[in-house]
Order: structure tokens, then C-alpha cells, then sequence
């Protein structure tokens, strides 16, 4: 049976597309009609059409099997000409009813899978690393057929509609009597603009969409006055979206709606708990709650954990005993808990071990942050919000978390962050000035950094890390060059390489010798070296650590551990440094450790 989609602008006399590129504000209409049989085409090379004519995207978008065209159609409608989260694509298509049920396999799963396909065809552009698709100008073309206004009445009749308005914020309801609409995506004027007077959808305007008793999807992305009981008579409702509709409550009746299997509240700034009636809705797989909006958090009723379909579990508060609840989800994929603390911390990993179906993971701790020391290893997709937030963090250790995104971005502004180690935290290969703007890190003085990844630190800002002491690169073995206006910070004192890449040696080491006039080779003086007056891992390491001044000159010492460990040879090799620096000026580097197999070369600079 095909499918009618249609956009209304309210406030227009006709019915016309959304802002779609090629086609003109017309009554036009978006038509899905079955496919011939064929095989998948090959994936486009040109997404743009600007290298493929029509007639190659028509023979593509042809050759679709039913499924596909289907899931394609669908998402030109859900996106328009802009981008939509894949997992918000995907629990849609599911409530659309679009996906087949595979015994054995997981929906989510294999609506992923379809736009994958689509994404493969060239059919789907994929935005945001990954995070977002869109369906390209060229196919959004293909999916509109022209309809005169009383051809598309006609031909509606008993016919499924998807129906989008962009509504204008004068709250005036749609002319759509007669029409079968299964799904209903509202955009609303606080969305397009900012008005101060605008208030929201009203009741009445809400009564009237709750009339329309065969929806499967209500995406409202929209401020709402209120919710009305009415909400309960979508008794074939799928899919409730209500993100930023600033909400304070949720009716009871919202217990009625029990093929619900997505409840978006996210951003509402309003909203504080669910009604205990949401227990009820057994077929309840994504429950999406508050994102970051005032830093809210809403809580659930008691019996939570009686939802065992739930896949996805986010912005939910970390007290009031949840972490009992947690127990019995373990079929759980998506869990994110806000205002975590030391009182439930334990009751809440105990729960979340017990997850083993569990892809994502979000903890988001207390508003109030007095840690000094904070230690976080494993994966992350983005840097947690409230990092920022941690004032008092003294000591911060990233590992292992593998982000796409420069973690440093958030972590130069804390202010009295000392040390930091980033263990594989971050997965560029390349880092520039943006690493640390000037002033960044005011009062960091050891950086550790460790990335089999990293090739080039390219620049550093004049005025970054105002006080680094040590700057040591850990498994950085593929690191090439040193950053520019490394020079320039007066401050530091050790910098370290465990191992290095050969060419940065050479380099490295050939800069270095340059520098020096003589070298001159006691032969009485290694003898009385006193260990004890170095570092405390003098030999514990088996590295040799240095102590030099900045007056006239500083000793070199090199240290071999021969096959026989018994056999050890300490030398002293006395520096005659030409062109010192007054005594009074800034300190400068004083040792860099070049971890070189068996051998460690300790340099001093004036």
C-alpha cells in the first residue's frame, strides 16, 4: 500500500514540500510506491549528481528492493534536507512498523543494518562523525511526486499519510479531516525563531491532535502548554516524542499507550519524575530522559525494573535506591545516570557489571565537585559535560579512552589542575595550538601523554602551560616532531621519551651537540658519585636522572647495563657549555631523558 507524505506550512493556502532543493512551493507531495524487483545498484560515486546524471539516480533508487525504498522514503520525510540522529532514525522505523522481525535478532540491530545499506548505496550521507545521516538532494528529488490538491484528497482515501507541519506560532490547527495519518512530526515556532510571546501549543490544539486515533508516530519538537488526558487515546501509539517541549508534567493517562516503545522527553527543562502509570507500558524499549537542560535529572517510580524490554535507559537520578532497580535490567544496551555520588557509587556498579549487554555507558556525578584526584579508564565517546565543573581537581588520569574529540578542550580551563595523564586518551594523529591556548593550564606542571597514534604536536601557543615542570611522551613511538614554541616555556625542566622514533633522535641529538663547544672526559671523578643525592629512582629505573645549575656548567652522566646486569660501568663526562645565560635569567631546560634501548642520555641546557 503506498504512503502519502505531505508538508504544511500554516499560514500558506496550499499544501507545499519542505525547503527542498529543485522543487518549488507547489502542491507537491512526497509519494513511496512499490518497487520493481531488482538487485541493489552499486554505490554511487557521486552523491552530488554533479557527475551522474538523473537517469543514474533514477536507475539506482529503482532497483531498490521493497525494504529499502520503503526505509528511504520514510527518512526523506523525517529528514527533510537536514540531519537526524541514527538512533532516533532507527526507533522510528521500527514504530513505523517498516523493519522485519528476524527471530533471533535484536530490531535495533537490524534497522542499524538497513541504513547502513543505504549509507553503502550512497543513499544515505552520513553527518556529525557518523552520528547523523541525511538523505542526499539528489534521491530527496526522486522521492516527490506532483499531485494537484484534489488528486492527493482523492487518492488518500484510506491510504496511510505522514504528516509534517511547521507550525508559525499563531496555535491554528490543520485542515486534515479524512486523512488515515500514521505518523505526525510537528515543528513549532520556537524552534524557527525566537518569539518571547510564544507560549507553546495549546490544549485545545493538543485535544485535536490527540483525536487522531490511528497514529503510530507523534514527534513533537515544539513547546506544548500542556499535555492532554486525551494523550491515553492513542491506544496504537509506537512512538512519543516530545524533546524540548518544556513540559513540567506527563498526564497519567499516559499508562493507556501500551505499544509504546519510545518515550523521548529530553530537554524538558521542567520536568522532575515520571507518573507511577508508566509502569504500565511493559512494551517499553527506549526511555530517553533529560540531556543537559538546567542539569536536571527525573526520577522514576519504584518498580522500574519491572520494564525488562527496556533497551535504553538515560538521564535518570542515581539516588532513591535505583541502583536495586538497575539489577533486574540487564538486558539493558544504553544506560545514562546523573548526579551520582559516593553514598550509591557501589550499588550502582555492582548493578551495571551485571549488564553484559551494555554499548553505552553515561555516569554524570554531583553538581558539587570537591574531588582533588580522578582516575577514568575505558572507552569514551565524548568528554564528560561536568568535567568542567571539577574545580578542586588537583591530579586527572584519562586512559584508555580512545577520543575522537581533543579532550583538552574542556580540561585547560580547570583551575588548579597539577597533573595530568593521558594514556591512549585521545586518537589524533596530529595536534596543534588547539591543544592549549595561551593561559590554558595555568598551574599544570607534569603532562604525561601517551598515544601509539600521535605523529606530530605541530604548535605550541606563546603563554600555554604558563608553569610545566615535566612533559614526558609515554608509547609515543611514532611521534616525529616536537611542537614549535616548545622553547618558549621558561619553566620546564624535564622532558622525557619512552621509546622515541629514530628520526626525532637524530634530530633531537644532533641538535644537541651542536650546542656544545667541548667535551672533556674526567677519569678520577665517576668514582665518588653519590647516588643518594639524585633522584630517588636513581637506579631503581635503571634510567640515570641529572641535576644541573644554570651558572657555568652541568654534568653529563651515561649509564649502560651491559648483558652482564652485574657488569656496570657509571661515567662521568664533565660539559664545557659555551654562550651561558646570566645567572639571573629564567630557567631553562635542565634534563631530557632519551630512553634508547639499554642506553639513557641525559642533556643539560643553559
Amino acid at each position: 500500500m503506498p504512503y502519502f507524505n505531505f508538508t504544511q506550512e500554516i499560514g500558506e493556502p496550499d499544501l507545499v514540500t519542505g525547503e527542498i532543493p529543485g522543487i518549488k512551493s507547489e502542491a507537491s507531495f512526497f509519494l513511496s510506491t512499490s518497487a520493481a524487483e531488482g538487485l541493489r545498484s552499486s554505490r554511487v560515486a557521486d552523491i552530488t549528481g554533479e557527475s551522474s546524471s538523473s537517469e543514474s539516480f533514477k536507475s539506482n533508487y529503482a532497483k531498490l528492493p521493497d525494504y529499502l525504498k520503503s526505509c528511504l522514503d520514510y527518512s526523506a520525510i523525517v529528514c527533510g534536507r537536514y540531519g537526524v540522529e541514527i538512533g532516533k532514525l532507527v526507533r522510528l522505523l521500527l514504530a513505523e512498523g517498516l523493519i522485519e522481525d528476524r527471530p533471533g535478532d535484536i530490531m535495533e540491530d537490524v534497522a542499524a543494518n538497513v541504513l547502513k545499506e543505504l549509507i553503502d548505496l550512497g543513499m544515505l550521507q552520513e553527518e556529525r562523525q557518523g552520528t547523523e545521516v541525511k538523505v542526499p538532494a539528489s534521491y530527496l528529488r526522486l522521492c516527490i511526486l506532483k499531485l494537484e490538491k484534489q488528486d492527493f484528497v482523492s487518492k488518500t482515501a484510506n491510504s496511510p499519510v505522514r504528516l509534517g507541519i511547521r507550525d508559525d506560532g499563531r496555535d491554528i490547527y490543520p485542515k486534515v479531516e479524512g486523512l488515515l495519518i500514521h505518523s505526525l512530526f510537528i515543528l513549532g515556532a520556537d524552534r524557527r525563531a525566537y518569539f518571547d510571546s510564544y507560549r507553546g501549543l495549546s490544549r485545545a490544539y493538543m485535544r485535536n491532535v490527540c483525536g487522531m486515533h490511528f497514529l503510530l508516530v507523534l514527534d513533537l519538537d515544539c513547546w506544548i502548554e500542556r499535555l492532554p488526558d486525551e494523550l491515553g487515546d492513542l491506544i496504537h501509539l509506537r512512538y512519543l516524542g516530545l524533546f524540548n517541549s518544556n513540559l513540567d508534567e506527563l498526564p497519567g493517562t499516559l499508562g493507556n499507550l501500551k505499544r509504546l516503545q519510545t518515550l523521548d522527553i529530553r530537554w524538558c527543562g521542567g520536568l522532575r519524575k515520571l507518573p507511577i502509570q508508566i509502569l504500565h507500558i511493559q512494551q517499553l524499549r527506549h526511555l530517553l530522559m533529560s540531556d543537559s537542560i538546567n542539569d536536571c535529572e527525573i526520577r522514576v517510580p519504584k518498580g522500574i525494573g519491572a520494564l525488562v524490554n527496556l533497551h535504553t535507559l538515560s538521564g535518570i537520578y542515581g539516588g532513591d535506591d535505583i541502583a536495586m532497580e538497575l539489577i533486574a535490567l540487564t538486558q539493558l544496551r544504553e544506560l545514562g545516570v546523573k548526579r551520582v555520588t559516593a553514598d550509591h557509587a557501589s550499588e550502582l556498579f555492582a548493578a551495571i557489571e551485571k549488564m553484559e549487554n551494555l554499548t553505552s555507558l553515561s555516569l554524570e556525578a554531583e553538581r558539587n565537585y570537591f574531588e582533588e584526584e580522578f582516575f577514568l579508564s575505558g572507552g569514551l565517546i565524548e568528554m564528560p559535560v561536568w568535567f568542567a565543573s571539577m574545580e578542586n581537581l588537583t591530579r586527572l588520569s584519562l586512559l584508555f579512552s580512545y577520543l575522537s574529540e581533543n579532550p583538552t578542550s574542556v580540561l585547560q580551563f580547570l583551575p588548579k589542575l597539577k597533573h595530568l595523564q593521558l594514556c591512549h586518551a585521545y586518537k589524533a594523529r596530529h595536534i596543534g595550538k588547539e591543544f592549549c591556548n595561551a593561559g590554558g593550564f595555568p598551574v599544570l606542571e607534569t603532562l604525561t601523554i601517551a598515544s601509539g597514534s600521535l605523529a606530530e604536536w605541530t604548535e605550541i601557543e606563546t603563554g600555554a602551560f604558563p608553569r610545566l615542570r615535566y612533559l614526558c611522551f609515554h608509547n609515543c613511538g611514532n611521534l616525529i616532531f616536537l611542537p614549535e614554541g616548545l622553547q618558549n616555556i621558561s619553566t620546564l625542566q624535564d622532558l622525557c621519551f619512552f621509546p622515541w622514533h629514530p628520526d626525532l633522535r637524530r634530530r633531537l641529538m644532533s641538535q644537541i651537540f651542536g650546542r656544545l663547544r667541548t667535551v672533556d672526559f674526567p677519569t678520577t671523578k665517576w668514582k665518588n658519585i653519590n647516588h643518594n643525592s639524585f633522584h630517588r629512582k636513581f637506579f631503581e629505573d635503571e634510567m640515570l636522572l641529572l641535576y644541573s645549575s644554570n651558572i657555568i656548567s652541568c654534568f653529563l652522566f651515561i649509564y649502560f647495563n651491559i648483558l652482564v646486569k652485574c657488569a656496570i660501568l657509571y661515567c662521568l663526562v664533565y660539559l664545557n657549555l659555551c654562550n651561558l645565560q646570566r645567572r639571573n635569567q629564567c630557567t631553562r631546560l635542565q634534563k631530557i631523558y632519551l630512553d634508547d634501548e639499554r642506553c639513557v642520555y641525559l642533556f643539560a641546557f643553559p
